[in-house]
């Protein structure tokens, strides 16, 4: 059993829950640890942002860091807390050895968000003009880092079932490594706005995503054509936060093609829709935009690579299409028949009564981060990997870091 509860988290960004999935995922984390009597401590060598949560109000502390410079060292001798919580790999590589050296009792626990070798190798495989084949993941340069990130963490949270069968089965990762612990919701509204009182198409996704532009430009070019010749007075709005020049370049008021901007609100613009559109050509992990769209009962329309480890054998919140004119068929159809449009949106609701409720999650976290404390030591032991990785390849970021802070204080 965990008796102190104090919870350290390193960000890699300060969250903001209104601008991504990952920064709503950090809050629901905040929450599930705030339940089980934890002390939070959040903290990140990130700048601030205008769009971040005030931690404070969720009674969080907030503390700035710096990279490679010891002065981290002596505040986690001060903390000494239970739990780390790394968000991401890239924070596990520049802060681990530290957590591992200066509290080694410490569970070290990685959020990898969605797994990064993943959807880069879809990403190139993508941009090459050929099919993606599991095993070019082996050949990503950041897979390298990421599994021996998760190798050295005592356990790492997916989203993903798929991600797991692919750490597993092409990384021959221990499962005793690996916790399922996907996007979760409060709960379900059975309520929401009924089909005739919804217009538009929607999608909403943070640009600064590399397959949520990429989307944006699929539809533009390709797949909003198709629909405007059968819908010809079809709106589609287009949200995301961080949108560049490029982004509203695309804006074409002739074409019923709008680019919104930021939301304030996605739940608004969201609850508002008739349909939601995600022709997501690459990525990984799950899609925060597609749960959000069967939280606030709108039917979606998909690929396969969206709606990946989402629903298990469970029918769709509306339909999943690769190509493209079957997604404007299917599109069109979906915003038209309010039957079919209804049966989606039941289909939503099962899902996230199965998959994604929060109660369904919680109890079985928390036991298994007791768990762990309990057993840290043959935890360890039994993941020699991990352990030998961080004799060495720790050892090499160790001195590196130490260099570069020497480097920096001469500078000044």
């Amino acid at each position: 059993m965990i008796t102190n509860k104090r919870l350290l988290i390193i960000g890699f960004v300060w969250p903001e829950p209104n601008s991504s999935a990952a920064g709503g995922r950090m809050m629901q984390l905040i929450s599930l640890f705030k339940k089980q009597g934890f002390s939070i401590t959040f903290v990140s060598p990130a700048k601030y942002s205008d769009f971040m949560v005030s931690l404070a109000d969720f009674n969080v502390d907030k503390v700035a860091i710096a990279l490679n410079d010891s002065s981290f060292d002596l505040f986690l001798k001060e903390l000494q807390p239970d739990i780390v919580l790394f968000d991401r790999f890239m924070i596990e590589e520049q802060f681990g050895w530290r957590v591992a050296e200066i509290c080694p009792d410490a569970i070290r626990v990685l959020d990898t968000e969605d797994l990064h070798c993943l959807r880069l190798a879809r990403q190139n495989a993508f941009k090459a003009k050929r099919t993606f084949e599991v095993s070019d993941i082996v050949m990503e340069e950041v897979s390298k880092r990421e599994i021996a990130s998760i190798l050295r963490s005592d356990v790492s949270l997916m989203v993903s079932e798929y991600e797991m069968e692919v750490l597993q089965t092409v990384f021959k990762i221990n499962p005793s490594l690996l916790y399922y612990l996907p996007l979760l919701v409060e709960s379900v509204d059975l309520n929401p706005l009924p089909f005739g009182e919804r217009q538009h198409f929607v999608f909403i996704g943070n640009f600064l995503h590399e397959p949520n532009w990429n989307s944006v430009q699929y539809l533009n070019e390709t797949i909003w054509p198709l629909i405007r010749k059968q819908l010809p007075t079809a709106v589609l709005d287009i949200y995301g936060a961080y949108p560049t020049q490029k982004v509203f370049q695309l804006h074409n008021d002739k074409q019923g093609f709008l680019i919104k901007g930021r939301a304030e609100s996605a739940k608004e613009v969201i609850s508002n829709a008739r349909v939601v559109l995600a022709p997501l050509r690459f990525g990984a992990g799950i899609k925060g935009k597609l749960l959000d769209a069967m939280e606030y009962g709108t039917p979606s329309v998909t690929t396969s690579i969206g709606a990946e480890s989402m629903r298990a054998d469970l029918d769709w919140n509306g339909s999943i299409e690769d190509d493209p004119q079957q997604f404007a068929n299917a599109t069109v159809q979906l915003y038209q028949d309010e039957i079919s449009w209804k049966q989606s949106q039941q289909n939503g609701f099962e899902i996230l009564k199965k998959r994604y409720l929060r109660e369904l999650f919680e109890d079985e976290f928390a036991d298994k981060l007791s768990f762990l404390k309990s057993n840290l030591d043959k935890h360890r032991k039994n993941n020699f990997l991990g352990q030998m990785l961080y004799h060495h390849s720790m050892q090499s970021t160790k001195y590196m870091s130490r260099w570069i802070e020497e480097k920096n204080k001469k500078v000044v």
